[in-house]
């Protein structure tokens, strides 16, 4: 079973903890979290782009000139694509981007993406994140024990409205919980910095 050091807010460890082989020692599937990411980024689009073809751009009714004679080329109405004014050549519709992926493949790659975290030395526990106040300086003192990259995402049980006010404007740190955990974060994040409870939330829901 894998352990990882148990650490208190002041960066000093105090134990270990032991992890879920489920989650933790999982076989990593780069495929699985390659897909899972496509998935996240194209479900993100919004997919309102819209312009207007030659046959949806107003105006352009009547033929420009004759047909021959003219010694130019021939054309049919001044809305074609290469006229000013003109529509758009196989002009981009609203659409869905979408990208469905199974369950179990979600899960996947959830798993592969924490046991190489893991791996990588990435994952760091503390026993509680908790602030006396909601102050950013207290926020940031805390966080300073630790060897932190440049990104970072500190992961609770749930919404603490004082820490989520404390965090919110540190640089390069997101606030995530263990509902809202994905695979685009995790892999985004330099380090992962999970609570115990955390801990124990995401080996409960995805164990």
């Amino acid at each position: 079973m894998p352990k990882t050091s148990l650490y208190n807010m002041e960066g000093a460890a105090i134990g270990e903890v032991e992890l879920s082989e489920e989650i933790f020692a999982a076989p990593i599937n780069t495929a699985a979290m390659h897909l899972v990411v496509r998935s996240i980024l194209a479900n993100m689009r919004q997919g309102t782009q819209s312009a207007l073809t030659r046959g949806e751009v107003r105006g352009g009714g009547r033929k420009i000139y004759r047909q021959k004679g003219t010694g130019n080329a021939r054309h049919h109405g001044n809305r074609a694509p290469q006229f000013k004014h003109g529509g758009v050549v196989f002009a981009p519709k609203p659409r869905d981007y979408v990208i469905n992926v199974p369950k179990k493949v979600r899960r996947l790659a959830f798993k592969s993406a924490m046991t190489s975290k893991l791996n990588a030395g990435d994952i760091i526990v503390v026993d509680q994140f908790t602030l006396a106040e909601p102050k950013t300086k207290l926020a940031a003192k805390a966080l300073s024990n630790f060897e932190l990259a440049k990104k970072n995402m500190l992961v609770l049980p749930g919404r603490d409205e004082s820490v989520v006010r404390a965090t919110a404007n540190i640089a390069g740190l997101q606030t995530s919980y263990v509902n809202t955990l994905n695979v685009y974060d995790i892999l985004k994040a330099g380090k992962i910095i999970l609570t115990q409870d955390a801990l124990k939330g995401v080996e409960e829901v995805y164990a």
